[in-house]
């Protein structure tokens, strides 16, 4: 998700160099010119397939490659993994024509190491009228190379920190001594016993989310409503790799699905997930509105709808992502008593939206990936008590 440009940091003289491996010689030469057309990124090496790829790779320093699927000689997921093994610092982004093979596919270059993917356009304009490809495909780019904190322009916009005087003073978790270093101020957890949890996510949250969710007991039962971003087709993988890892029933949400305890709901692809009352129940509400921080799902939107409905009794998790949605939502619920968790940086693929909510003063706990759950049952189990 797109980040506010700025001079501020600027990678002039220092770009960021990118190998573009795709079979075809025409789709190469487009999304070269279209990362060329921002001045932070420099195409060093154009090749044709993975072959040519791990050959390229050790005579050029690249930060990060796009690559294609469906190549010949070797594939795009056969040779990831031998990318990765010459060159472990560098980030991989996935890319593909939008089937449901290629999302398995990319799904599983996920597990394989790739940082992120990007579906090639597929109107008929093709990738020659892919605007949003474009963008997207730029902010990826940038988004997934590490750079010094004075030099990270876009997220140093995104997530600047501004003063915000907590609502209590922050009690002692396990990542007190991190933030406190960082200096974040983190707030009281909320008293009141969660009857949902949310969790918002982008780049690098496909793994994050199996990760947290394979960990969590059999004792939380509250439904939990995802909002990962991603395009259609996709989500409906995304889901049934959550049910395989965590055990628990999860789907792509559908309009008028009634919120069950125990369930797993994910916003499907190109639509805002929201909830409404229907008597007794709550239910799943889908829309497709405009999108918000060019977003669609958007995390924001289904934050603003679960405080709607549940006021304090919410568990928001932000997890690994870039720009800043979820922010404006989260920052509502902290306010009306609810409870934030954050990734922490380190173990975030890109420290965007979960640093936007860290930053902010809106967390009780930032945290490492591997004490999420953790800490998630920590809360239910003391608000219930």
């Amino acid at each position: 998700m797109p980040m506010p440009s700025t001079n501020e940091g600027s990678t002039e003289g220092n770009p960021i160099r990118v190998m573009v491996v795709d079979d075809s010689a025409i789709v190469r030469g487009l999304i070269s010119r279209i990362l060329e057309s921002d001045r932070e990124i420099k195409v060093v090496s154009s090749v044709g397939d993975g072959l040519m790829a791990l050959n390229a790779i050790t005579r050029h320093d690249i930060d990060v490659i796009v690559l294609d699927i469906e190549m010949p000689r070797m594939d795009g997921l056969t040779a990831l993994p031998k990318l990765i093994e010459a060159r472990p610092e560098v980030k991989v982004v996935m890319a593909s024509t939008l089937t449901r093979r290629n999302a398995e596919i990319s799904m599983k270059a996920l597990q394989l190491g790739a940082s992120d993917y990007i579906p090639k356009p597929t109107s008929s304009g093709g990738i020659h009228g892919g605007d949003e490809f474009k963008r997207e495909l730029i902010e990826k780019v940038k988004a997934l190379v590490s750079r010094p904190i004075s030099a990270r322009s876009e997220e140093k916009t995104a997530i600047a920190p501004r003063p915000v005087r907590p609502t209590s003073r922050p009690t002692p978790t396990t990542s007190a001594a991190a933030t406190a270093a960082k200096g974040i101020s983190l707030r009281n957890p909320g008293i009141v016993r969660p009857e949902v949890i949310a969790i918002g996510s982008s780049t690098g949250g496909p793994q994050a989310l199996q990760s947290v969710l394979g960990k969590l007991s059999d004792t939380i039962k509250l439904p939990i409503l995802i909002t990962q971003h991603m395009p259609v087709t996709f989500t409906t993988i995304l889901a049934e790799h959550i049910a395989r890892a965590s055990g628990r029933p999860c789907k792509e949400a559908a309009d008028g699905d009634i919120v069950q305890s125990g369930q797993i709901y994910v916003a499907p692809g190109d639509f805002h997930m929201g909830l409404a009352r229907a008597g007794a129940n709550v239910v799943i509400k889908l829309n497709q509105e405009p999108p918000e921080n060019f977003c669609r799902p958007a995390v924001d939107v289904m934050l603003r709808s679960v405080s709607e409905i549940y006021g304090p009794r919410v568990l928001v998790i932000i997890l690994t992502g870039m720009g800043q949605d979820g922010l404006i939502g989260s920052t509502a619920i902290a306010d009306s008593g609810g409870t934030v968790i954050a990734q922490d940086e380190e173990s975030s693929v890109v420290w965007g939206m979960p640093g936007a909510v860290a930053t902010r003063g809106v967390c009780s706990s930032v945290l490492p990936l591997a004490s999420i759950a953790g800490r998630m049952e920590e809360i239910v189990r003391k608000a219930a008590a």
